[in-house]
């Protein structure tokens, strides 16, 4: 993918996602399919190359009877005999998926656990785009072969559905943000040399685009550096073996600024919404940017509820707003001059059962600061993540934060000169 082409998408994205939400959202009027409760609509553009300019609506689920259930896709054919009725309009889709969580799940086993890899051909569109830790690509032949390495080295592979949060119908297109646990054993070699036997543990996300049977948009986060961890592989090295590599085959391939200051003025705050119903957008777009533009740690103190889960990346875990806060700091004095911006939002659920809300970002920043990554290197790096916000109550009650911390550790320690520290 050329740098033009690169910079031509990011600027579809810059202009779909101005900072944080400083306008309120109109909801367009929807006429509800006949059994379901009204859906909400929202004027959040979605990111990426493959979906256009600003203004993408996308409908949101009113409840959570569409979610994960436990054992889903334990079993293939198991779950195509036990599948029950068709739970939502899937027109274009394979007859034995009754909704889109029901896809995801089982698509998901039957690539990986089945390994029939085959499947991707059936499941994702010749000309896919992927984003992951080495940036953006096109094509479903890479996502094949990245799928026969992995399952070449971790035959024994398990994938469990953590969580589903999607959006979207038939018509429209599908949105999904796939939480998964996967635990396996290395077995057999792979780029990062011979098997180790060594058993793994870990958990990521990854959000996807879906039309007719076919994903054509994915965004994943593997948490690489808790895999390497814990099959004893030193990460720092490993991190600048993956930059010089990256640096020789692709340059430049993080494109597009954040921007954190517009116009040279300083960032404003966003207040809370003043409509009567809670506001999912609003909430999380204002959140992001007080909190990671703004530096007003104390966003933290009114959004999320005084015993919060946390789960980080790198398998930090913790309980409380300081865990939160804790996370958000080191970011912030390791990349002193981040910015960030919120690319898209969408949620399921309503006031009564609470929401489950997914945020995918893109942050940069300059690594001047000593918080995370050892000593200031002066590099320019580019972050992106996923969160996955339970929010009920108007309070966040459990938050999971991914990002691309091997990727950045890849920008960072790899041999390429390093600029001057501004």
């Amino acid at each position: 993918m050329s740098s033009t082409a690169q910079s031509n998408n990011r600027a579809k994205a810059d202009d779909s996602v101005r900072p944080a939400g400083l306008d309120p959202l109109e909801p367009a009027h929807t006429t509800p399919t006949p059994g379901t409760a009204r859906p909400r609509r929202t004027a959040a553009a979605i990111q990426g190359p493959t979906l256009g300019g600003p203004g993408v609506q996308r409908t949101m689920p009113t409840d959570l009877s569409i979610i994960v259930r436990p054992g889903s896709g334990t079993d293939t054919e198991r779950a195509a005999r036990e599948r029950g009725p068709q739970r939502q309009s899937m027109r274009g889709f394979e007859d034995t998926y009754t909704d889109i969580v029901d896809y995801i799940v089982r698509i998901t086993h039957r690539i990986w656990e089945d390994q029939d890899a085959g499947y991707i051909y059936d499941t994702y569109a010749p000309g896919c785009f992927v984003y992951d830790d080495s940036g953006p690509y096109y094509g479903v032949e890479r996502v094949v072969e990245g799928t026969i390495a992995s399952i070449h080295a971790f035959p024994d592979l398990r994938s469990f559905a953590d969580e589903v949060i999607w959006a979207g119908n038939d018509e429209e297109g599908f949105v999904t943000s796939h939480r998964y646990v996967t635990t396996g054993h290395h077995l057999g070699a792979w780029r990062w040399g011979p098997a180790t036997g060594r058993k793994v543990d870990l958990w990521g996300i990854a959000n996807c685009v879906i039309r007719e049977n076919e994903i054509f948009e994915e965004w994943v986060l593997y948490n690489m550096t808790s895999k390497f961890a814990q099959l004893g592989i030193d990460v720092k090295w490993a991190a600048r073996e993956y930059g010089n590599e990256l640096n020789r085959i692709e340059a430049n391939r993080h494109v597009g600024e954040v921007e954190r200051l517009l116009g040279g003025r300083l960032p404003q705050e966003i207040r809370a919404s003043t409509a009567r119903d809670f506001d999912v957008e609003h909430f999380v777009r204002g959140l992001f940017h007080n909190l990671y533009n703004r530096r007003d740690l104390s966003a933290i103190d009114r959004a999320y509820q005084a015993g919060a889960r946390f789960k980080a990346v790198s398998n930090r875990l913790g309980t409380g707003r300081q865990e939160v806060k804790g996370m958000a700091r080191a970011l912030l004095a390791t990349f002193p001059d981040l910015g960030m911006q919120v690319d898209e939002v969408y949620w399921m659920g309503n006031e009564a059962e609470g929401y489950r809300v997914s945020v995918r970002w893109t942050a940069t920043g300059t690594h001047r600061g000593y918080a995370l990554y050892g000593d200031a290197t002066g590099r320019r790096v580019h972050l992106w993540g996923i969160n996955h916000l339970y929010v009920q109550g108007g309070r966040i009650t459990e938050d999971w934060m991914m990002f691309n911390e091997f990727d950045v550790l890849a920008q960072i320690f790899s041999d390429e000169p390093s600029p001057m520290i501004g």
